[in-house]
């Protein structure tokens, strides 16, 4: 490759990562409580922030982020679904990165 080949390549590259990084129009997005094309994860609540919209679960893998299962902090896309909730509730849920930031975009009581 010639020294010039090389540079629209690496601008390629920088243009792609950015490109991947920015928000893109999921932002503005809300999904139903139970979406039919959400890939659910099993939970369990550990704390409940109605305040900030945030809800702490301990999950499984969340396949659609690639993420193992940890205990974590989410935003919730929607702030009703926190009512009813109670820690130790056991859930199904969908999360995304939402804007950059990790939200609940489906919970459900788990069976």
């Amino acid at each position: 490759m010639t020294p010039i080949h090389v540079l629209a390549v690496a601008a390629f590259a920088v243009a792609m990562a950015a490109q991947a990084q920015s928000p893109t129009d999921h932002a503005t997005h809300h999904a139903p409580a139970a979406s039919a094309t959400a890939v659910m994860t099993d939970g369990e609540v550990r704390k409940i922030d109605k305040e900030q919209a945030k809800l702490t679960l301990k999950h499984g893998r969340i396949e659609n982020l690639d993420m193992p299962g940890m205990t974590m902090v989410f935003k919730v896309a929607n702030r009703q679904w926190l009512e009813g909730l109670k820690v130790g509730d056991k859930v199904k849920f969908a999360a995304d990165n939402v804007g950059g930031a990790l939200t609940v975009t489906a919970i459900e009581a788990s069976r």
